[in-house]
């Protein structure tokens, strides 16, 4: 409604004597119209300076951040980011480029190697394997792998000379999904067992063993320690893919490709890189060793040539630690499905008690990871965070001294990659990029400070 003020004929004052209420009232009307745009115009500002609860100057401030912290210094390649919250993508950044030798521009679509961010998929597949009952947590390991019924821990001596002692008790299934299984990885560098794995290659990716070599090579290797004592980063949820595959009667990667990528719509998300989508797979790099945070100063050096890499052929062991390349959009998919309590767009793959259960702390005694783990490396080992059945999860936030919520889930990969999941803020971010090692540089603790920082209305806060 609006008044052209020009267009008004004068009045007399016997008129105004006449009409004093009616015009009144029409003066109040005026008068909310006037306040009312005014509200109006308020609010379209707010929505115009913030989604979905977020500040959007603050968002964009993320993406300079990125930018102008990693990607213009020449300290990451390139870089894809995205927040999800309440519903909608409230950011989405690509940034850099995909190939640095060749110059190829990093696309939304680009294929990246997620390595760790593997462990998530391969724990929601045997969980759904528990909900149907056919396996349990508290099931010991070698009732299906009777080969490991007699490990000992590691008490002396290297390979042929080890000497062991007797287990505490059984490793169980539990001890796979939480990493208090005893195992470790060779990459570890602390004792005579990961020495032993590094000598054996036990579990390296593109080797020419199965996982049923695997399988075999640990049969003949003590424990770090026993089962339940302590937390260790480890093969154990490459050891979990092989037990999907025994108990679902189908191998490993047939069972997460038709059970899992397939229902949630997942078409990028695979083992290798076939031939018809190798143009959009990113190169990797590497600024150190793994889990060193010391940088070279010699910059990045490309570790993996995307047109030569063995990522391009199916791999013979398929690791359900750390095998699968995939996307933005898909690991995004995968993510929902978790915010949502397991189910997305009418597919249901877990129940909410199973997600409940899998995000709680489940480290003996209510500890946290430093207060448990022996691993010279992890991809989580803040203060407040205990571990849950495939994920690490926050147990008292302010022990962080990160923001965040209780409750809230994450877990990320080798070459810099991460995701968190926080269902308290409805929010998810995802972050890829392809720089070894992940420890290198504190990304992940700047990105939960600026996402968390983008929020202007927090939970329970009106819509």
């Amino acid at each position: 409604m609006s008044l052209d003020v020009a267009c008004v004929a004068p009045v007399s004052v016997e008129f105004v004597k006449k009409n004093d209420m009616t015009i009144r009232s029409w003066a109040g009307v005026f008068a909310a119209v006037t306040v009312n745009r005014q509200e109006q115009g308020e609010y379209m500002d707010t929505q115009s300076r913030e989604t979905q609860g977020m500040c959007r100057e603050r968002l964009e401030r993320i993406e300079r951040f990125v930018d102008e912290t990693y990607i213009a210094t020449g300290k990451l390649p390139g870089a894809l980011l995205q927040v999800w919250r309440r519903g909608e993508l409230t950011l989405n950044s690509v940034l850099g480029l995909a190939d640095r030798e060749r110059q190829v521009p990093l696309a939304e679509n680009s294929i990246f190697r997620i390595y760790s961010m593997t462990k998530p998929v391969t724990s929601v597949a045997l969980m759904m394997l528990v909900e149907e009952c056919r396996i349990a947590l508290d099931d010991p390991v070698s009732k299906y792998i009777p080969s490991w019924e007699k490990l000992g821990v590691y008490a002396g001596g290297f390979m042929e000379s080890f000497q062991t002692r007797p287990v505490a008790r059984p490793m169980l299934v539990i001890d796979l999904l939480r990493h208090t299984s005893g195992l470790t990885y060779g990459f570890q560098q602390n004792t005579n067992v990961d020495a032993a794995y590094r000598k054996l290659k036990v579990g390296d990716l593109h080797t020419e063993d199965t996982l049923d070599d695997m399988i075999e090579k640990l049969a003949g290797l003590p424990l770090e320690f026993s089962p339940g004592d302590a937390w260790n980063y480890s093969l154990s949820t490459d050891v979990l893919g092989y037990l999907v595959g025994k108990v679902s009667g189908m191998p490993f990667d047939t069972f997460v490709q038709e059970r899992i990528f397939d229902p949630l719509g997942m078409v990028d998300t695979g083992f290798h890189v076939p031939p018809e989508k190798a143009a959009r797979f990113c190169a990797c790099y590497s600024i150190g060793q793994l889990g060193s945070k010391v940088v070279s100063t010699d910059g990045p050096v490309l570790v993996d040539d995307p047109r030569t890499s063995p990522y391009l052929k199916p791999p013979r062991l398929v690791s359900g630690g750390g095998g699968l390349v995939s996307t933005a959009a898909d690991y995004m998919r995968f993510a929902r499905m978790l915010l949502q309590g397991g189910e997305l767009d009418g597919v249901r793959l877990l129940a909410p008690k199973t997600l409940e259960l899998m995000t709680a702390n489940h480290l003996p005694g209510g500890a946290d990871l430093p207060r448990m783990s022996r691993s010279m490396f992890s991809e989580a080992a803040y203060d407040g965070v205990g571990f849950g059945l495939g994920f690490a999860t926050t147990v008292t936030p302010a022990t962080t001294m990160l923001p965040g919520s209780a409750g809230d889930f994450f877990w990320g990969g080798a070459a810099s990659t991460y995701f968190w999941v926080d269902p308290q803020e409805e929010l998810i971010a995802l972050f890829l990029t392809q720089m070894l090692p992940s420890s290198a540089y504190p990304l992940r603790r700047q990105l939960r400070t600026l996402v968390y920082s983008a929020i202007t209305e927090p939970k329970g806060a009106a819509r």
